[in-house]
């Protein structure tokens, strides 16, 4: 009976970082799967780097894709591309 007050705090302390750490980096994570699956040829794109191009090609088997931007065509890894610049560019 005495354990129980004792061990309260953590059960409490742990809920508290799961939900205000743990479950949004989650569900950002999903989402950004989600939106490296769904590229598709044609769609303008933001690398992490800032380099903005357009998708000419996507290679599933390597998770690469050719971007081309104005200084040429240029091979990217998929993961390499920004889903929140991405999102700006094409509202």
């Amino acid at each position: 009976m005495e354990a129980i007050p004792q061990i309260t705090p953590f059960l409490l302390m742990f809920a508290v970082i799961y939900f205000f750490m743990i479950a949004p980096q989650m569900r950002k994570a999903k989402k950004e799967r989600k939106f490296l699956k769904d590229l598709k040829s044609g769609d303008k794109v933001v690398m992490k780097s800032g380099m903005h191009g357009r998708i000419n090609h996507i290679n599933s088997k390597e998770a690469t894709c050719i971007i081309e931007t104005t200084a040429g065509k240029l091979k990217f890894n998929k993961s390499m591309i920004s889903m929140d610049g991405s999102n700006q560019i094409n509202k």
